[in-house]
């Protein structure tokens, strides 16, 4: 298929590059260059010089991007992807709000149908295409884009309808950003009890309360200043309020994720936010010594 491929950051990049593997005709864009050139110049994939240019003659656009706003200038911008000429499929596979989503949805262009796509899993899963991805479609339509999501991902999961598959991803994320939590403060006990972290953390992956997350993020606990960056505390801290203010509108009671982000925020103002998210832990340890 004649794909499209905007934002090729630390999971991008993976999601791309598998997208070539399988034989798709991909161009890329990138709102910085040189990423953009990196790929095309490992894959040999073409470039665009915008959104729009990127969209144009393409049958499906993926975009892997950070925000609601970042997402909002690719899309709606003057030279963005609702520019284009032409009916595709827009699928949008980072982390957003249900609400920007739906009103991507609405406000699409006639014949371009815009599906929310975000994906459950680290760097590596994107690098194995074995991603988990929930989508805010039918089974129908899973089904017709299996080409492309089965290039990336290891499961899909239809969810019915647009925004659900945001919802969906929000949920998850809360339970992650949690458990991120609870284990630096299993591991700060510990600690203050004298048993070395490496043996505390064995004990946590043999137990009940291990996750997969638990054990593919290991190192980053362990040594997280030696190991390479796959989710900042900055991505963590949005995540949680873009959680946390959907479920104000819904009425639903979160006090866990309020906690969270409580804290996520702290350590983002206490200069963690381009660190890993493992580095809680680390922020954490400093507090402790301060007091």
């Amino acid at each position: 298929m004649r794909l499209g491929f905007a934002g090729l950051g630390r999971m991008g990049a993976h999601m791309a590059a598998n997208l070539v593997r399988a034989g798709h005709d991909v161009t890329v864009w990138n709102r910085s260059p040189r990423a953009a050139a990196e790929v095309s110049s490992d894959l040999g994939a073409a470039v665009a010089r915008s959104p729009r240019a990127l969209a144009e003659g393409a049958e499906v656009v993926i975009t892997m991007l950070a925000d609601d706003p970042a997402s909002d200038a690719v899309h709606r911008g003057a030279d963005g992807l609702f520019a284009a000429v032409g009916p595709r499929v827009l699928l949008e596979m980072g982390t957003m709000s249900p609400e920007h989503i739906r009103a991507l949805a609405s406000d699409a262009p006639q014949g371009v149908q815009v599906i929310d796509a975000p994906v459950s899993g680290a760097t590596q899963a994107a690098a194995d295409a074995a991603l988990m991805i929930m989508l805010g479609a039918d089974r129908a339509t899973a089904d017709r884009l299996a080409p492309v999501l089965g290039a990336m991902g290891r499961e899909v999961i239809p969810l019915g309808s647009v925004g659900a598959g945001s919802v969906m991803k929000l949920a998850i994320n809360s339970m992650i950003h949690s458990l991120n939590q609870t284990v630096s403060e299993a591991l700060m006990l510990t600690d203050a009890a004298g048993i070395p972290t490496a043996g505390a953390f064995d004990a946590i992956e043999a137990s009940a309360a291990c996750a997969p997350m638990l054990r593919y993020r290991r190192d980053l606990y362990l040594d997280e200043a030696g190991q390479a960056v796959t989710f900042t505390l900055d991505l963590a801290a949005k995540d949680m309020r873009v959680t946390c203010a959907l479920a104000d509108s819904l009425g639903v009671a979160m006090p866990q994720a309020a906690l969270n982000l409580q804290r996520l925020q702290r350590a983002s103002a206490d200069g963690f936010g381009a660190r890993d998210m493992a580095s809680l832990l680390n922020h954490m340890r400093g507090e402790a010594q301060e007091t």
